[in-house]
């Protein structure tokens, strides 16, 4: 146990045998409970993680692939059955330093903080061993994924290294969670709208010698969808729904007059062409519910920033 609470070790792991092993052999004692979710591998994944000869490991073997997020997800699971209090995400290329573990579970153990996350971006020299096109699509990612999940004190969403407390677990419909690369955003806009306080810890990710199987350009589109997707569903279902809050005033008021304004904008654009004919009052018409709608937009993305649960 860790002060006072039983931690299970999430490991989803596909085609890891050569670092499946030195991952389940570094988590450190105080864990109670370690979950391998093997991803129907090709490999001797399986066998790896069992010939560590750790007793307090449980293995899981999909009979489909379905993706690093389906894993956690069955991982999350067991971990509930088996009564922890507090379900961490290690993956299997031994890229999340387990001393770093407690750093994790302080906040959850000490504040009542129910979900925090590991933040590679936290100094210059932290960034050293990240390759520059990485930290250039994690940056874009983060701040996009502020905007859909709510969790604007957040960075780093892709980070996995990640530790949840049953008390979130089981409010969370895991069925409609996304199941591949996506995962980690889809998880944080459905902690928000459950309004569950999270936190970024400083961790370093290590970097050795694997091969990402990441192909971006089939990521990327799937990934934008769910962003947008995700940015209506919670605005809808935290500040329509569950309270219809002055932030979905201000959005979709800003959003009406600004569209307004623009579609006044077009035409007027279009009667200046050749002899201008537009009048002043046409000009007004087309800037003033413009300049008043980014204003209303602006408004609730800081109200929006202010709500967010930390």
């Amino acid at each position: 146990m860790y002060k006072e609470l039983t931690v299970a070790v999430v490991v989803p792991a596909y085609n890891e045998e050569r670092l499946v092993g030195p991952t389940v052999g570094g988590i450190p004692d105080f864990v109670d409970h370690i979950i391998v979710v093997d991803d129907c591998s090709t490999d001797a994944t399986a066998e790896r993680a069992q010939a560590v000869g750790d007793q307090r490991m449980q293995l899981v073997r999909r009979q489909t692939n379905g993706g690093v997020g389906a894993a956690i997800l069955d991982g999350h699971r067991m971990a509930l059955e088996l009564g922890a209090d507090v379900s961490v995400v290690m993956a299997g290329d031994n890229q999340m330093d387990p001393a770093y573990l407690p750093a994790l579970l302080d906040p959850i153990a000490d504040e009542g903080i129910h979900f925090t996350k590991a933040n590679r971006f936290y100094s210059r020299e932290a960034l050293a061993g990240m390759p520059a096109m990485r930290v250039f699509g994690n940056i874009v990612l983060s701040f996009a994924t502020k905007a859909a999940s709510g969790y604007w004190h957040l960075f780093d969403p892709q980070n996995g290294y990640t530790a949840i407390h049953r008390a979130a677990l089981e409010r969370l419909d895991l069925s409609r969670i996304a199941k591949r690369y996506e995962f980690e955003n889809d998880l944080l806009i459905s902690l928000n709208v459950l309004n569950v306080r999270s936190r970024d810890v400083p961790i370093p990710a290590v970097y050795r010698d694997e091969v990402s199987t990441l192909r971006l350009h089939q990521v990327a589109p799937r990934l934008t969808y769910l962003l947008f997707r995700g940015f209506w569903r919670r605005i809808f279902l935290k500040h329509v729904l569950l309270s219809f809050s002055p932030i979905a005033v201000l959005l979709f008021t800003g959003l009406a007059l600004c569209t307004f304004g623009l579609a006044v904008g077009v035409v007027v654009i279009y009667e200046t062409l050749g002899p201008p004919v537009a009048s002043a009052g046409s000009v007004l018409l087309a800037v003033a519910p413009t300049l008043t709608g980014i204003h209303m937009l602006v408004n609730a993305m800081v109200l929006d920033i202010q709500e967010s649960p930390d």
